[in-house]
């Protein structure tokens, strides 16, 4: 699934593509991909819309439009936008006022595409907690007294702090030598402290990069992200730790695929 970075490089890429370009038609392939409203009213709402404004919140994304509805663009697995699109592998796709498309792909049909009112009443949006880069350190200090959950699973948990997915928390963990079984109240305050600084450093890398492109996440512009060469543990199952040599180690945590070097990460 997309997390923050990738999702935040299609919104700044969505920024110097579209923003300020009217919708002049929809065409749906598949309205499998289209959860609210029904597909006529999709279609016939966004069409001579202009897009006014684009936001994105932990993975979701935001389009607000000229006429004070938004369109909420949630990938999960497989979602992708690709501009211009050539309507091929299209799920849904909006026809531009400067005659290219941008397409909603979808492989697996498990992306949401929700046009409404207020995109603030969204049951995603109320439940999500802060995002990384909107916490000061001892805040995040703070929110993880008394926690006795795995740190892995809980910094992956979007009511506790969003945008952070099974691939950078497994990275971040790395990056701060913290074994992703440990308990979130075992860790000391040093090991809080560099763990906030490898959360929000590893995620500004891979911003850098435009994201991993680990399963079907692409640009907008269909190229992949340039950030899986610099990953330290996942998907290296098996490979030499980059610092110590010893095997990269996987195991299954909070029912996600868990890689750690068994030697760093204490």
């Amino acid at each position: 699934m997309p997390e923050l970075p990738e999702v935040e490089t299609i919104k700044r890429e969505l920024e110097k593509a579209v923003l300020g370009k009217k919708i002049t038609a929809v065409t749906v392939h598949n309205p499998k991909v289209i959860r609210e409203p029904s597909v006529d009213k999709f279609k016939k709402e966004l069409s001579g819309v202009t897009i006014k404004n684009i936001l994105r919140r932990a993975k979701l994304l935001i389009l607000e439009l000229s006429n004070g509805k938004a369109l909420a663009i949630h990938l999960k697995m497989t979602g992708q936008l690709v501009y211009p699109g050539s309507g091929q592998a299209a799920r849904v796709s909006f026809h531009l006022s400067d005659g290219k498309n941008l397409d909603f792909n979808d492989q697996r049909l498990f992306a949401e595409l929700r046009l409404i009112d207020d995109w603030h009443k969204l049951k995603f949006i109320q439940t999500l907690g802060p995002e990384p880069f909107d916490i000061s350190e001892s805040q995040f200090k703070e929110m993880l007294l008394n926690k006795k959950t795995k740190i892995k699973p809980l910094i992956m948990d979007q009511t506790f702090i969003s945008g952070i997915g099974n691939l950078y928390a497994a990275e971040a963990l790395f990056r701060a030598r913290i074994h992703p079984e440990r308990a979130a109240n075992s860790l000391s305050d040093k090991e809080k402290t560099l763990l906030f600084e490898q959360i929000k450093g590893t995620l500004k890398e891979a911003i850098i990069h435009k994201g991993s492109s680990v399963d079907q996440y692409v640009q907008l512009t269909g190229k992949p992200g340039g950030y899986v060469k610099f990953h330290k543990v996942y998907d290296r199952q098996g490979k030499a730790c980059l610092v110590c040599k010893t095997p990269i180690k996987r195991i299954v945590l909070g029912g996600r695929g868990t890689y750690f070097c068994p030697k760093c990460q204490k």
